[in-house]
């Protein structure tokens, strides 16, 4: 396991590229093991050949996108081989749209009888999130390193203190002294042995993938669930069954004549 630390990752707030990452989303993932085909193809990725260098890659992923598609959920994944701790692993960078690229699907499987180790932000105003996965199972994963959660929450508490994270502080406190991006860059290298720079990202050759959109869920009922200003909780699940029948009688009630009824003439 490497030495490496949240300060060996000061460069991606000085970075284009990364910046640019940062600023729309983006997803990257590492996983042992599994070469850059396969890892494509789990991911159910349609080949798009290949192209060198990371900005070659956003330029295909803004290619794709349709300018009056705001949430287009397809998106073009580049993949590429690195030598890391023990093996050879492959590195996925998905820029654009959210950085929404790694379903968990995805993970589960490329991650069974491996590792898989995925950090990832939403761009604008971010949330960024790490995950570890080993053996087909989610064992740390956090949006704030002191709100873990997965099978293991606490597995990698030492190693997270070592990299600059800070485990005791809330948020607003710990946020001024360390660079928590850097810091999830650093844990992920602890991880795998793979450093990311710059120059890997902006020089290595990309075998591309495009990702269709996910199908979407079939729906089974919602639920409500506001508290007011006062504290006052409603809560209230209703059927997919409550909802179409509810439906059924506003369509029902909408088509029924307007009956406008006059009151009677007042009395002399």
């Amino acid at each position: 396991m490497t030495s490496v630390t949240a300060h060996d990752y000061a460069w991606i707030r000085s970075s284009p590229l990364f910046g640019h990452a940062l600023d729309v989303g983006y997803t990257l993932a590492l996983v042992r093991g599994v070469v850059p085909g396969e890892v494509l193809r789990v991911m159910e990725a349609e080949p798009q050949g290949t192209c060198t260098g990371a900005g070659a890659l956003i330029e295909r992923q803004d290619e794709l996108l349709d300018p009056t598609d705001y949430w287009a959920e397809s998106f073009v994944a580049g993949a590429f081989s690195v030598p890391g701790e023990g093996v050879d692993w492959t590195l996925v960078l998905f820029v654009g749209d959210g950085g929404t690229g790694m379903q968990v699907r995805f993970l589960e499987a490329l991650s069974a009888g491996g590792c898989a180790v995925v950090h990832s932000s939403n761009g604008g105003k971010p949330m960024d999130f790490f995950h570890w996965y080993e053996d087909g199972e989610l064992r740390t994963t956090f949006e704030w390193p002191t709100a873990r959660s997965g099978s293991t929450p606490d597995a990698l508490n030492s190693v997270m203190r070592e990299v600059g994270f800070d485990l005791s502080d809330d948020e607003g406190e710990a946020s001024g002294r360390v660079d928590t991006k850097a810091a999830s860059l650093a844990l992920a290298e602890r991880l795998t042995g793979v450093r990311v720079t710059e120059e890997l990202l902006r020089n290595a050759e990309y075998q591309l993938g495009q990702v269709p959109e996910e199908p979407a869920e079939e729906w089974t009922g919602i639920v409500i669930d506001i508290t007011d200003a006062h504290g006052k909780r409603i809560y209230k699940e209703i059927t997919r069954e409550e909802v179409e029948a509810a439906a059924a009688r506003a369509r029902a009630e909408a088509g029924q004549p307007i009956v406008v009824r006059r009151s009677s003439s007042p009395a002399p």
